[in-house]
């Protein structure tokens, strides 16, 4: 299930481009005006929860932190478990983390190791507001495998085609954009 083009435009017009932030040559895509839009974040809610409602999911796992938004949300409306992967540091009990690389530097995420339950093969779905050059999703999928659960798609509301993440998490799971950006 994708996007009509008349859902696709409500979504893509309330998205605001700011140019050369957070360094001067890139342009930052704002979801906030998405979020503060109600026509356009219902529109994409609903979007979301039609195309996942048959996928027997059982847990949404949002990435640290516009995917919390996305990904509580959508787990409310489907009846199922929503799990934060967040910064290392920020969770409370035994945690997996797995780091990744930066432009300059190496970062790392964390999961509560029982996070998806006790029973191996929990129905996962990631999801993030946008997917650059990976790194982050990349880490998230492994986390969720590590934990035993399954990685059955991973999404995000903006996919940035110019670089290479979308490809290289495609190695892992399947990836759905909804918005995707050519350059």
């Amino acid at each position: 299930m994708t996007l009509s083009n008349t859902e696709r435009k409500i979504i893509e017009n309330s998205i605001r481009d700011i140019k050369d932030f957070p360094k001067k040559g890139i342009v930052f895509k704002d979801i906030t005006t998405l979020l503060n839009n109600k026509k356009a974040y219902s529109v994409l809610m609903n979007h979301l929860y039609t195309r996942y409602k048959a996928y027997d999911l059982e847990y949404i796992a949002g990435i640290d932190a516009r995917g919390f938004i996305f990904g509580a949300a959508l787990a409310q409306m489907l009846g199922i478990g929503f799990v934060p992967i967040r910064k290392k540091g920020k969770l409370p009990y035994t945690t997996i983390s797995e780091k990744y690389a930066l432009e300059y530097g190496v970062d790392e995420i964390e999961v509560h190791i029982d996070a998806f339950g006790k029973e191996k093969g929990a129905r996962v779905l990631i999801i993030d507001d946008l997917i650059a050059t990976g790194g982050t999703a990349n880490a998230a999928a492994t986390l969720v495998k590590q934990t035993g659960a399954e990685c059955v798609e991973c999404c995000f509301i903006i996919g940035l085609t110019f670089l290479d993440g979308i490809k290289k998490l495609e190695e892992k799971t399947d990836v759905y954009s909804l918005i995707e950006v050519q350059d």
